[in-house]
């Protein structure tokens, strides 16, 4: 049975292409993205919980389940990860299940704003780029939680954090971010809010392959849900959002039930061993941030797609067609 590994079908042409010279690599833009995290079973009857009306990752929307039938109940180990599902009528990675995220703002490289946590060169040199870079791609990943999400990780002190972003003000100041009407600096002075970078960790890095026209460079981070703060589907390019664990996803993908693209299906791996989001927090330090840059070459008459150090997501693609 196949998984659900996304492959666009244009991918064969494009290499050809790229290896004849006929088109050239796009350049990446800087993204980020939030493996957002909870522990124990989601609020009973949320709209996005484990259970409620957009709860499960699965097909046809049963309980607590995936399609294949398997069941992650109350006492199931490890924790909830939040997740989305990109809408079929998005040009990049259409019906894929992933995290929340988007690209960096410029606008968050030249202006200091309210941070708490580790300094910017502390994550500079974690990120693996300078200071005014490391503070938009943090910026991103906290800003895109929040416009996609709901969910906001900044506080009015080093000490605090937001307990709850609904209503009317709120909602209009997410819309502004989501129009680029409003910068994230602006916004959260506005707040009188402080960006509480501690209660991230950087987790990985992937860059989209040359041969894909639409290429990000992304950090991949991971965060506890804050108390008091429930997630909903804010994005307009997500159909729907559910809390899931690691292990389910995953078993749902290898059946091919779920779409992800390798690097969602590689840090869903990564999670599974965590009891807490506590826990996978911690385990964030120290994690390498080398990038994965997926590779074609042409063997036995056949391009095969790998990605160095993720065997599983090798492909044996006849030049022709899709993938054997």
């Amino acid at each position: 049975m196949p998984n659900g590994q996304w492959y666009p079908p244009e991918w064969p042409v494009r290499i050809r292409a790229l290896a004849a010279g006929e088109i050239t690599a796009a350049t990446p833009r800087r993204a980020a993205t939030v493996m957002l995290l909870r522990d124990g079973p989601a609020t009973p009857g949320g709209p996005d919980a484990p259970g409620g009306p957009g709860g499960p990752a699965t097909p046809d929307g049963s309980d607590r389940t995936t399609g294949s039938g398997r069941t992650a109940g109350p006492g199931a180990p490890g924790p909830f990860v939040h997740m989305l599902r990109r809408r079929a009528s998005m040009a990049f990675a259409a019906g894929a299940y992933a995290y929340p995220g988007g690209g960096v703002d410029p606008r968050d490289n030249d202006r200091l704003i309210g941070w708490a946590g580790p300094g910017r060169d502390v994550w500079a040199r974690r990120l693996g780029v300078d200071a005014a870079s490391a503070q938009a791609i943090v910026c991103a990943a906290v800003r895109e939680t929040y416009e996609e999400a709901g969910v906001l990780l900044a506080g009015e002190s080093a000490a605090s954090v937001v307990s709850d972003t609904t209503g009317d003000d709120w909602e209009a100041d997410r819309a502004a971010l989501v129009d680029r009407e409003l910068s994230f600096a602006d916004f959260l002075d506005r707040r009188g809010l402080v960006l509480r970078s501690d209660l991230l960790g950087a987790w990985t890095r992937w860059i989209t392959p040359e041969f894909e026209p639409r290429r990000y460079d992304t950090w991949f981070f991971v965060a506890a849900l804050p108390t008091g703060q429930r997630t909903r589907n804010a994005s307009t390019e997500a159909d729907r959002t559910v809390w899931i664990r690691p292990a389910e996803a995953t078993a749902a993908y290898d059946d091919g039930e779920l779409l992800m693209m390798p690097p969602t299906v590689s840090t869903l791996r990564q999670l599974q061993p965590y009891r807490t989001a506590a826990e996978a927090l911690a385990g964030s330090e120290g994690r390498d941030m080398t990038p994965v840059l997926a590779t074609a070459r042409l063997e036995d008459g056949e391009l095969v797609l790998s990605w160095p150090g993720h065997d599983e997501f090798t492909k044996r693609v006849d030049p022709t067609g899709g993938p054997r």
